[in-house]
């Protein structure tokens, strides 16, 4: 019998997440050259990041022989100013998955429950499997959440329910009143978890402001990321707004030092940014419009999105998926989120949109 043999059972039974195919991995396999493969699979910002959250990463390089700082004080302290919050109200992850698994970590556990909707993120499940936890996944509606079917969902073992806002990967998006409606109906004691990762690129008529609800809401926990929007996908960064019970909590679980010097600077950086991040959701705003333009011209079906990407049907996912792997275009494919007919594209710039376009011409072909 060896070492393996006796880890829990719910460790050994998870099947680890499958993230977007590297441009280095394709390269390898195809025979392209890196240069030439476009990737528009993990939802990153075609911009990279700003220049000023650039300069501050350069900057921050010369204290590398230092930890970091631990309680991240000075990006703390920006995002007191930018969202009215207090310090202890906040936890700093290692990009916004480190917030979902310090959540879990903090509430779940053998004999307690998550819920979270069909086509959801996959790490909700894989973060309460890890805990031991049973999964309760409630059937999708039009690709999205069912807050009804959700709020009935919650048994008394219940602790956590997640919320995706954009939803990744089918982009649906609830109204906040939906969201308030909701938040009226969960126990006091049941975390909400609001994951609003792509927040940054809703249009004004979609925004709502979650962070004032906690005050009503004490059981809501707002996470959100410098990953996408920000541009700082390979620095890891993320955070969590909630109650200073629930961040306490957090906080006693987190691993020290769970976000690089070069990181936090990066961030508090970006942060300050809005001309950058105006900029990354208009190139975002023309580019769902060159997509789904061609998908319409296709003749194919797509999921109305409000994030950084396009869920489109194809039929043959996998035959596709090969076909633009093989032009080096890398989408996608989320057939293990029960959508096997699917794949999913991020928006990049307007020539890597057009090279998709015709690579899926031609792959329909």
């Amino acid at each position: 019998m060896s070492v393996a043999s006796h880890a829990p059972d719910h460790i050994r039974a998870i099947t680890p997440y499958q993230p977007g195919k590297p441009i280095s991995e394709l390269a390898r396999e195809m025979g392209i050259a890196e240069a030439s493969i476009v990737k528009l699979a993990s939802n990153e910002n075609p911009l990279g990041m700003s220049t000023r959250a650039r300069d501050a990463a350069r900057g921050a390089l010369a204290d590398l022989a230092r930890y970091p700082d631990g309680g991240a004080f000075a990006l703390k302290a920006a995002l007191c100013a930018r969202f009215g919050v207090k310090a202890e109200q906040l936890v700093i992850g290692n990009g916004s998955n480190d917030i979902l698994e310090i959540a879990s970590q903090a509430f779940l556990g053998a004999g307690r429950s998550a819920v979270y909707a069909q086509h959801a993120f996959a790490v909700y499940p894989l973060a309460t499997q890890a805990r031991g936890a049973r999964g309760i996944e409630v059937p999708a509606k039009h690709f999205g959440h069912d807050l009804d079917a959700m709020a009935a969902a919650i048994a008394p073992d219940t602790r956590i329910v997640f919320i995706a806002n954009p939803n990744n990967p089918t982009g649906t998006f609830l109204l906040g009143r939906e969201i308030e409606i909701f938040l009226a109906k969960v126990p006091q004691d049941v975390l909400v978890v609001l994951d609003e990762a792509y927040t940054e690129y809703l249009s004004a008529e979609q925004r709502y402001d979650a962070i004032a609800w906690i005050a009503r809401f004490p059981n809501l926990l707002v996470s959100r990321t410098f990953s996408k929007a920000y541009g700082l996908a390979g620095l890891r960064v993320g955070y969590a707004i909630a109650h200073p019970e629930v961040a306490d909590l957090m906080n006693r679980v987190r691993q020290p030092f769970n976000v690089s010097s070069v990181a936090l600077a990066a961030a508090e950086a970006a942060l300050a940014d809005d001309e950058f991040l105006a900029q990354s959701a208009e190139l975002n705003r023309r580019g769902m419009v060159q997509l789904t333009d061609a998908f319409a011209a296709l003749g194919l079906e797509w999921i109305p999105s409000a994030g950084n990407f396009v869920t489109f049907k194809v039929g043959d996912a996998a035959g596709v998926n090969r076909a633009l792997l093989q032009q080096g275009v890398i989408v996608r494919p989320i057939a293990g989120y029960g959508m096997p007919h699917w794949l999913r594209v991020s928006i990049g710039l307007p020539e890597e949109n057009e090279r998709f376009i015709a690579a899926l011409r031609r792959a329909l072909a």
